[in-house]
């Protein structure tokens, strides 16, 4: 039998469904009343929602206290969310304007791993240099060469070395995803190059970060 795609398709097309799963894509818990808001719903809509969504174990909650916090169940969850992102029409010109919208596509989160123009040029930086080798056509091992970039950054591998190359939905073009893009971002936010910015998917590349980039991939962001 073929999988019930039809049936996870409806419960991510609900604009407010969605607009919770887009809060959820940086990979943080967030409690029901702050997806309420982002989705501009009453919490008991909300509730119901997101009752839907663990049930098709889209979502996993947490209770804390008399709160219940939500997150995406698993990786394999962003990385639909952000393939659908490849599919919908580009946002208006005004959108595009705005200083948000700048924010998220120079650099943000896109579950455990970077996304958006600085993803992309580190990935890039990457594969010029050697430090990536394909395994498949969206699949990639990290080399000796990149295993040696990554302790001289000080950043723990603990065996990842296995990334997926993720089609940046603002860019068009790979960035790094999977495990090894996990620990690339965990290595970048320890050494504080990048840090993440409140209640939203964006990050910010520091001073430091920047001339670390400059110094190690040559990178002039």
């Amino acid at each position: 039998m073929e999988p019930d795609i039809a049936s996870i398709a409806a419960l991510i097309g609900e604009p407010a469904r969605a607009a919770m799963l887009l809060a959820l894509l940086d990979g943080r818990a967030l409690p029901a009343g702050e997806l309420a808001f982002s989705a501009n719903v009453a919490p008991q809509t909300a509730s119901s929602h997101l009752a839907k969504l663990v049930a098709a174990r889209l979502l996993s909650v947490e209770t804390q206290g008399r709160h219940r916090y939500y997150r995406m169940a698993n990786a394999e969850v962003g990385t639909a969310i952000e393939a659908l992102g490849q599919l919908a029409p580009s946002p208006r010109i005004q959108t595009r304007q705005s200083s948000e919208w700048k924010t998220l596509r120079a650099a943000r989160t896109c579950y455990n791993h970077l996304a958006g123009q600085f993803a992309v040029a580190i990935h890039n930086e990457f594969e010029q240099r050697g430090f990536l080798q394909r395994v498949s056509s969206r699949e990639c091992d990290l080399t000796d060469a990149g295993a040696e970039w990554f302790e001289e950054l000080g950043g723990e591998l603990q065996g990842h070395r296995r990334g997926r190359l993720c089609i940046d939905w603002t860019e068009r073009h790979y960035h790094l995803g999977g495990p090894l893009g996990g620990a690339l971002l965990a290595c970048l936010c320890e050494r504080k190059w990048v840090v993440r910015m409140k209640k939203t998917r964006a990050v910010r590349l520091t001073v430091e970060g920047r001339a670390g980039l400059n110094k190690s991939l040559g990178l002039s962001i």
